[in-house]
């Protein structure tokens, strides 16, 4: 599982390769507003590799969304081989976002800017890794669960079958049932141009 150093590595190395060829807060149907959304999409560029390309990105952040406004507080959760007892879901990790984003914003601010993704991309880093250490997140959760929107967005995307495809260009299409035919050969390689094709999802 990642630590935060590792998920503070990240950050560093998504800079490096910047040249390189799945209920809301407050009951809401939508947990971002537009101008969260933007700060959102903003935020994915600084955590989410430059690898992937811009329309990978904005595919993660999209189906993040989807995830976030998906949630339901106090569903029954799988309670896992070995466990009897069956949990339920916490409050909405958006419950936690809009201060979040609010305090990214005023860091931009802080800055000279209007908004945090008008801040050259060094800045955003900076920001948002700041905002890792403030909440002593030590390592990425398995799931979103409000610790910060950007861990959580790290935690989606890195932590999806999408994201396996890519680590090791080829389509794995983890957690998917594809039966015996043809198992007998490794998986097909990812196209160069296009490595990461398929829209990312968490692993639910």
């Amino acid at each position: 599982m990642p630590s935060r150093r590792a998920a503070l590595k990240i950050l560093g190395t998504t800079a490096a390769a910047a040249g390189l060829p799945g209920g809301a807060a407050g009951q809401s149907n939508e947990p971002f507003d537009t101008a969260e959304r933007a700060t959102l999409e903003s935020i994915a560029d600084v955590v989410l590799p430059a690898e992937i390309g811009d329309t990978a990105r904005r595919d993660a952040v999209r189906n993040f969304v989807r995830w976030i406004r998906g949630y339901r507080e106090g569903a029954d959760m799988e309670h896992g081989y070995g466990h009897t007892r069956v949990r339920a879901t916490g409050p909405s990790p958006a419950r936690r976002y809009p201060a979040q984003i609010a305090a990214l914003e005023k860091a931009a601010r802080a800055r000279g800017a209007d908004t945090f993704a008008s801040l050259p991309l060094d800045a955003r880093r900076s920001i948002v890794e700041h905002a890792i250490a403030d909440a002593s997140i030590e390592r990425l959760p398995i799931r979103p669960d409000g610790g910060h929107l950007a861990t959580d967005l790290m935690a989606f995307y890195f932590r999806s079958a999408t994201a396996a495809n890519v680590c090791y260009r080829a389509r794995i299409d983890r957690d998917s049932c594809r039966g015996l035919p043809g198992s007998e050969h490794a998986p097909a390689a990812l196209a160069s141009d296009a490595q990461n094709p398929e829209s990312a999802r968490a692993d639910a």
